[in-house]
């Protein structure tokens, strides 16, 4: 039994995502980036925080791997949208009634 293409594309993308938050996360660590490498490195726990911080990055860049992902799937329709291609605007002035008289506003 095979999987769904969906079902392929979304893990595909998950793990795309998963993978560039690990290299996110790297990075964030290697640079020191507001010195989370001193304080995730210096802590007992500082472990669990790189988790908390991989898995979360992973949601999100997952869920927008996924999207692009799924709006690049559109199909192309070449077609005539129907229609015609003659100009909405005509350049012939149309005739506008004007009265003369004005009305009163009370003060």
């Amino acid at each position: 039994m095979t999987m769904p293409k969906l079902i392929r594309l979304y893990i595909r993308n998950v793990l795309i995502g998963f993978g560039i938050s690990a290299i996110f996360v790297a990075a964030l660590i290697a640079f020191d980036v507001a010195g989370l490498r001193h304080l995730m490195l210096g802590s007992s726990a500082g472990w669990m925080a790189i988790a908390m911080m991989w898995f979360a990055n992973g949601i999100v860049f997952a869920g927008v791997q996924f999207g692009l992902a799924v709006m690049a799937l559109r199909e192309r329709d070449d077609t005539p949208r129907g229609g015609t291609r003659a100009p909405l605007a005509t350049r012939i002035p149309a005739p506008v009634r004007a009265n003369s008289a004005t009305p009163r506003v009370r003060r």
